[in-house]
């Protein structure tokens, strides 16, 4: 796709980003058959809203934003911290310390055109450039999952049935010369 600027996100743009993340995680649920969760989708919006703040807040140092735009509006957004509990707990702290890819998010309307890929280069080149060889990332979302196979290949940690039956959440660990290689 053409036209896409990646860089970091503005303070001017932080509602935007708000009604960024609340578009894609009800697509996502309602894609993923979840859109009865509003809870846990309202959940996910103040976490991805909290974790934005971090970013403003820190200047980059807590969690690192980046986001794609084309035509000025916001279509992408990614991001990198270090492991969350989550992934702590499910590893039995095994990745604590290592820096986590998350909130890897495409507009619905921009989605299957390479924006992700887009933002995955750029945030593999800046982890590299802050010498960070590896990270990992994790999903709950079948589909997400399907995409993360073909790029990572087998999830390094299946936990089954984590978010209920047949829905299992995977992570992957990736070392960033194997991404730069590709």
């Amino acid at each position: 796709m053409k036209d896409i600027d990646i860089r970091r996100p503005r303070l001017e743009e932080k509602e935007e980003l708000h009604q960024f993340f609340k578009i894609v995680v009800t697509d996502t649920h309602a894609r993923e058959g979840l859109a009865y969760m509003t809870d846990a989708i309202d959940n996910e919006i103040e976490d991805k809203k909290k974790f934005l703040e971090s970013d403003y807040s820190s200047n980059g140092e807590n969690r690192y934003f980046l986001i794609a735009l084309h035509k000025s509006m916001i279509i992408g957004t990614i991001e990198y911290a270090l492991t969350g509990e989550l992934i702590n707990r499910c590893t039995n702290g095994a990745l604590k310390g290592l820096f986590e890819i998350g909130t890897v998010f495409v507009h619905p309307d921009y989605q299957r055109q390479g924006v992700g890929n887009l933002l995955l280069n750029a945030m593999y080149h800046t982890l590299q450039d802050r010498g960070i060889k590896e990270f990992c990332l994790d999903s709950g979302y079948s589909n997400a999952q399907k995409i993360w196979k073909k790029k990572f290949g087998e999830p390094d940690y299946l936990i089954k049935d984590f978010w209920g039956e047949g829905y299992d959440h995977m992570i992957w660990r990736v070392k960033i010369a194997d991404m730069l290689e590709k």
